[in-house]
């Protein structure tokens, strides 16, 4: 997402480098590249006008910092106007004891609110949290059935030891636009059930429309009215650009809604929407979807999405990706491993996995800083991984333990049995044991054992990472897809002869 954005971002402060001061030319200059990367992310026009009057009125006669060179000083300061147009953050959901806390959430019809339904469950599951979830949405076909397996899904996938239910009445959709306010009745009935039943919370997955007019915003005021709901969030789908703020707009002027869920974040989107539905409508935003799985669902940070915006990237929802997979007695038992210099094949796959769960490599990689811009042109295949797996699954539990039992047959035997080349496993088991030497060198201490790491990277040809990025070579084993370095000529000329 945003990497339009970005590069537009990095041509203008890059225009600026060098200069002693920010003047009003220079900046001027700048401010007319942000404007143009606003408007291309789908930013309303006065938006994106007061946006670069705001900046300029911070930047010019500023002195530039000793330490920083002016290209910063204005990142700097367009950081802090995105965090102020974005802001402030406030990402919490208010819940009242004793419960239920209801949550109503609305939307048009396509921007992703059974979806989204499904993450929020998964989300209170988390923490603890018991969840109804309701299928207010009468009248879109098989709408109630989707969503029942949509929360089978949460119930059975979603961490945590929370109850999470469902509650439909699927008979009801027949009488939709026959009986009045049916699927009033149904969220009553559903609260009613909540509350005798003990759940903390309770979602509404209200119907939508493929645009907004009056018969829906009367259907939902009456929802609203009848289980007068604690939260009301609204949904909006990023993809949809400046239609989704008015559309936002239109939303909170009828129901004065408490928050904003923007979905599809993780899409080839231009990011607009987040930008402006802050300002548009008032309500902050409270989540952001990244992703279709159910805890694909992150907390939003203005400062950590400007961050994002301006190629700083993300280190705290790395951060918070790794806890959730990997549990501080684990890190302690790696970290004592990488202390000895006992490293060995199973915990590599260990940690592969779990990297694996964190998401797509190119996304984690992303929030690395000045690292997303490197991604943009480069394909980072993660079904690589399963022929790492496979070379590791098809060693014995003796060979996964001590590298130096590998010989030509053994070689030959975990190629066949992985469906790869000896090369490749050549490959990996070489660099493998660069690892372990290097952090064996690590572990060591002192200025000599830093400069004996040095030499060992320098020998595997740097830090194991991701092929085809400038300045990160392959992981052990992992070759860019395609690439002459992943199967030699002769091995090649083999599997055609084949």
């Amino acid at each position: 997402m945003f990497d339009s954005l970005t590069d537009r971002l990095s041509t203008a402060f890059r225009n600026i480098s060098g200069r002693g001061a920010i003047s009003e030319s220079n900046v001027r200059d700048a401010l007319e590249e942000i404007r143009t990367a606003l408007l291309e992310a789908d930013v309303e026009l006065n938006i994106a006008k007061q946006f670069c009057d705001d900046v300029m009125q911070k930047a010019v006669g500023r002195d530039v910092t000793k330490s920083l060179k002016p290209g910063q000083e204005l990142v700097g300061i367009v950081h802090d106007e995105l965090v102020s147009l974005m802001g402030p953050e406030d990402s919490k959901l208010f819940l009242v004891e004793p419960g239920p806390t209801v949550i109503m959430l609305c939307g048009l019809q396509g921007s992703g609110k059974t979806t989204t339904c499904g993450k929020l469950a998964a989300y209170f599951k988390k923490t603890g949290r018991s969840c109804l979830v309701a299928a207010a949405d009468l009248q879109r076909p098989a709408a109630v059935e989707q969503l029942n397996l949509v929360i089978d899904g949460v119930a059975a996938e979603a961490k945590g030891g929370a109850r999470v239910a469902f509650y439909g009445e699927p008979d009801k959709c027949a009488e939709y636009g026959k009986a009045v306010n049916a699927a009033v009745g149904v969220c009553k009935r559903a609260v009613d059930k909540a509350r005798a039943d003990k759940f903390d919370v309770v979602i509404l997955d209200t119907a939508g429309r493929l645009h907004v007019n009056d018969e829906l915003m009367k259907e939902l005021e009456a929802v609203r009215m009848s289980v007068q709901p604690h939260q009301i969030l609204l949904v909006v789908d990023a993809m949809t650009g400046q239609d989704a703020v008015r559309s936002a707009k239109a939303f909170h002027d009828r129901l004065k809604v408490d928050g904003v869920i923007i979905t599809k974040l993780d899409s080839d989107t231009r990011g607009g929407a987040a930008l402006t539905v802050k300002k548009v409508t008032g309500a902050p935003i409270k989540f952001i979807g990244t992703g279709e799985k159910f805890d694909a669902l992150d907390e939003f940070s203005p400062k950590r999405m400007a961050g994002r915006i301006l190629g700083m990237g993300d280190v705290v929802a790395l951060v918070e990706k790794a806890r959730e997979e990997v549990s501080d007695e684990e890190a302690e038992k790696m970290a004592e491993k990488l202390s000895k210099g006992q490293l060995t094949m199973d915990d590599f796959l260990s940690q592969m996995k779990s990297l694996r769960r964190m998401g797509p490599m190119k996304q984690l990689l992303g929030m690395l800083p000045g690292v997303g811009s490197a991604l943009k042109d480069v394909n980072i295949d993660d079904k690589q991984f399963d022929r790492l797996e496979g070379m590791v699954h098809s060693m014995t539990a003796a060979e996964r333990k001590n590298l130096k039992l590998f010989n030509k047959g053994r070689v030959r035997r975990i190629a066949q049995g992985s469906g790869t080349t000896p090369n490749e496993v050549n490959r990996l088991t070489t660099q493998f044991e660069m690892v372990q030497k290097m952090t064996a060198s690590l572990a060591s201490g002192g200025m000599a054992g830093r400069m004996q790491a040095a030499r060992e990277m320098a020998k595997s040809g740097g830090m194991p990472g991701i092929p085809g990025m400038p300045g990160m070579p392959a992981l052990p084993g992992l070759g860019s897809k395609g690439s002459s370095a992943t199967v030699s000529p002769k091995a090649k000329f083999k599997q055609r002869k084949k």
